[in-house]
């Protein structure tokens, strides 16, 4: 049974991979079962904060503000890493957004992982709900909830718990087991130097203030934004 590995956890701006960004990233490594280290940090998504997001996590624009960006992250991100066995809670969700990320970049990003939630939804048909916090709280695991590393660090010991009680049973085994993670991601890529001008343009020529960094975007996101303003304008002029 695997007992040493790194968990995984983010706090993003929403759901969807493709659409949303990554605010903060936590990571605890365990060794033989117990806390090794941890990796922390804010990230900078380039974008406002939806208002539900600082409602959930209490993360705000000023948290990000001076944070730095993915580019700056993944270096370190990766060496915490290293070729460990990934845990996580829906761990296909955080995995999703690294996987992105990395690849945003032209960077490889290959693991194997073991998710809690797959684990719960076969050892523990009983429990109705099956959220980390419900978890948690059905094993009287303290938790700091939507945030990274307390998301994360539950998680782990979560893992130990559901090890212990059902880790040994034949048939259950195989749960316990890492998976090759796959997750496909469309290939993207920055904005162009021509999509980011025609923002500016669009943004001055309209009185618009954005809520959102131009040099951040990715060409798809440039070409929603400016589809959606060219949109709007042609609304308003009738």
């Amino acid at each position: 049974m695997i007992n040493t590995y790194t968990v995984i956890d983010l706090e993003t701006t929403g759901l969807s991979a493709k659409l949303d960004k990554i605010i903060e990233i936590g990571a605890v490594r365990f060794v033989d079962g117990k806390e090794s280290e941890v990796f922390s940090t804010y990230v900078n998504p380039g974008v406002k904060l939806p208002e539900r997001i600082v409602e959930l996590t209490g993360i705000t624009d000023a948290d990000v503000e001076n944070a730095p960006d993915m580019e700056e992250i993944l270096d370190g991100l990766e060496a915490f890493l290293g070729g460990e066995v990934l845990v996580g809670h829906n761990l296909l969700f955080d995995y999703s957004f690294l996987k992105r990320a990395f690849s945003f970049r032209k960077r490889p990003f290959e693991k194997t992982g073991i998710d809690t939630l797959r684990i719960a939804r076969t050892c523990l048909p009983q429990a109705e709900r099956k959220g980390l916090g419900d978890l948690c709280g059905f094993y009287n695991i303290p938790i700091i909830a939507h945030r990274a590393v307390g998301d994360a660090r539950a998680t782990g010991l979560l893992y130990q718990r559901l090890l212990q009680e059902f880790g040994e049973k034949e048939e259950l085994k195989g749960c316990f087991e890492p998976k090759i993670l796959n997750c496909q991601v469309k290939k993207d890529s920055p904005a162009t130097p021509p999509q980011k001008g025609l923002l500016y343009k669009l943004h001055v020529q309209y009185g618009i203030i954005p809520d959102y960094n131009v040099e951040k975007l990715t060409k798809s996101e440039a070409s929603r934004h400016i589809d959606r303003i060219l949109s709007e304008q042609k609304a308003v002029r009738g």
